[in-house]
């Protein structure tokens, strides 16, 4: 991170050998806000609370859209911040990066959201995020033991899934 053109503070991490590790974790939401899935590959930091990370990821992504709908110079109607937006309504939000990681965001047209943290030097991965939503629905929502609304317990979700993600580069 640079300060006004200061020296380099924290420098980003070594980029991973192509062993899987660029990705950290990934999270699947409803249009509620319910954590339908979640995963860690790489992550060394644990939290304490698991509920209390699927509520601030939940919370953070819905401050950020907000946000970026009613900062877009384009949009007429505007509301009030922090009113929910339907699926494609306002500014589209879709990665930020910091300097130890990058969070990208895809979001369906049925509310489901997926969030992949993986390291700050990967590109953009909205296709990969299309890939992997194709695999929600592949394994998880055609499945019919699955009720919709609940956690996917799928094996063949989570393998093709933990494949996928392995080749991330």
């Amino acid at each position: 991170m640079q300060f006004f053109g200061g020296s380099e503070i924290s420098p980003s991490p070594p980029v991973p050998p192509a062993s899987g590790s660029n990705a950290h974790m990934i999270y699947v939401f409803n249009r509620n806000g319910v954590c339908l899935f979640y995963r860690e590959w790489n992550r060394p930091l644990r939290t304490l609370n698991v509920q209390q990370d699927h509520k601030l990821m939940f919370g953070l992504l819905f401050s950020l859209k907000s946000f970026t709908s009613k900062m877009d110079p384009t949009g007429v109607e505007k509301g009030n911040l922090g009113v929910p937006q339907l699926p494609g309504q306002g500014c589209s939000f879709h990665s930020f990066r910091t300097n130890t990681y990058k969070l990208s965001l895809m979001e369906s047209p049925s509310g489901i959201k997926i969030i992949l943290v993986t390291h700050p030097k990967i590109s953009d991965l909205r296709e990969s995020l299309k890939y992997i939503y194709n695999l929600y629905v592949e394994y998880a929502v055609k499945n019919p033991l699955y009720t919709p609304g609940t956690p996917i317990r799928c094996e063949l979700f989570n393998t093709n899934l933990d494949q996928y993600v392995r080749n991330l580069a």
